[in-house]
């Protein structure tokens, strides 16, 4: 279910949540979703680890220095090769429920730690520490978590808006651009056809869809700059997330 202090069309909000469905329980009966199994998150499939080496082939991978990625299990490889190759990892702290938002997992700093147990929700807490959003550099790629993806770069997190938010709270302060390549790693499952994802205006889309069988480059329109829609946002999901207070205008 989404998120209850998601904001936006009932009927929007109505649309995607099927589809959210559809693809969990596609994901179930195959049997393609790993432990705690698919709903109400964005799926931790099987295969991730293998599209999170088609996507290190990637030439936007190998010139990325510094990139921001979810937090969630599905990305789990995605961070853990992104230390293993040197790279800086800002990883939002779950639900940015915190006045620093993201985790700073630095390669060279990983408390003894290896990239593997560094780059887990767990270890992220003792391998690195929160930094608040004035304190990023600059990020060369974004990793995004999703439900669903089309090839038009259309996507589908699980509810709640974090990533779109993450996105915009970046691009306020200048950390990425309407031209940071964004991409996520999902199951083939997850791939559905163009038009069949419900999108608004200020959605973030995708310029990389990675499966462990290929890897699709999306036909998305030129991005929008990137804002705070504070009038999709309720009063408890601005006050569940600190950073937003100082944000408001």
């Amino acid at each position: 279910m989404h998120d209850d202090d998601a904001g936006g069309s009932p009927e929007i909000l109505s649309a995607k949540q099927e589809l959210r469905e559809r693809i969990w329980a596609t994901l179930s009966e195959r049997k393609h979703a790993r432990f705690p199994g698919a709903r109400n998150r964005i799926p931790n499939v099987t295969g991730a680890e293998a599209a999170a080496d088609r996507l290190r082939e990637t030439e936007v991978w190998q010139r990325a220095r510094t990139l921001k990625c979810n937090p969630d299990s599905a990305q789990w490889p995605v961070r853990q090769r992104a230390l293993q190759d040197g790279k800086t990892v800002y990883m939002a702290v779950p639900r940015l429920a915190e006045e620093n938002p993201f985790f700073l997992l630095d390669p060279d700093d990983l408390g003894g730690r290896t990239p593997r147990q560094a780059s887990s929700i767990k270890g992220a807490s003792a391998a690195g520490r929160t930094v608040a959003v004035a304190d990023l550099e600059t990020v060369d790629l974004v990793v995004a978590g999703c439900v669903a993806v089309s090839p038009d770069g259309s996507r589908l997190g699980k509810g709640g808006g974090f990533s779109d938010l993450e996105f915009a709270i970046a691009y306020g302060a200048g950390l990425v651009a309407a031209d940071t390549p964004v991409v996520t790693t999902v199951h083939e499952d997850q791939v559905v056809a163009d038009g069949e994802i419900p999108t608004v205006d200020h959605d973030v889309h995708l310029d990389l869809i990675i499966t462990p069988e290929r890897t699709i480059s999306c036909t998305r329109a030129p991005r929008h700059p990137a804002a705070i829609t504070w009038d999709e946002l309720t009063e408890e999901k601005i006050a569940a997330i600190p950073l937003l207070g100082t944000l408001r205008p």
